[in-house]
């Protein structure tokens, strides 16, 4: 493994609406675990979905964080394979319910725009259901590109779905 001077911090979205919601999160986690050791974890929370299928159902959402020296593309390979594995199908309709879904969210100060990869993520810092998890882990955090934390961010956006904790 490369040095520690090249570790970045990544931050990671999960989410899931279809099957065992809780146990699609838990599988993420320990398939992320499994490629990058050990993960800072946030609260799991229940939301409304947000720009999904008419009857879509409501999806369980965490963060977590990690530390890896892989490059960015490696990075969200991984995390595709980990969708695959627990049974993610991709139809192409946007917004279409899932097993599970992971999404880069930061990685470590990076600003880039690819068509596979946008770091930070576009819409991580207006998303409630990204920024109560992430308050979580850090609510001092600062998303690249942001000039607030994200607790300030989470405190000033307008009305959205609801997003509560999810009794475990």
């Amino acid at each position: 493994m490369e040095g520690e001077s090249t570790l970045q911090r990544v931050g990671i979205s999960l989410g899931s609406n279809v099957g065992d919601r809780l146990a699609n999160l838990e599988a993420a986690c320990d398939a992320l675990s499994e490629h990058f050791g050990a993960l800072r974890l946030s609260q799991v929370y229940e939301t409304e979905p947000v720009n999904c299928p008419p009857g879509s159902p409501a999806f369980l959402n965490a963060c977590v964080e990690l530390h890896t020296a892989l490059p960015p593309q490696r990075v969200l390979e991984l995390c595709l394979g980990i969708e695959q594995q627990l049974g993610r199908t991709r139809t192409g309709e946007y917004g279409a319910p899932r097993t599970c879904d992971i999404d880069i969210l930061y990685y470590g100060t990076l600003v880039q725009s690819g068509p596979e990869l946008t770091l930070p993520h576009p819409r991580a810092h207006s998303r409630l259901f990204v920024l109560r998890p992430l308050c979580d882990i850090d609510p001092l955090l600062v998303l690249p590109g942001q000039s607030r934390t994200v607790q300030q961010l989470a405190e000033t956006l307008p009305n959205q779905a609801a997003v509560v904790p999810f009794p475990i």
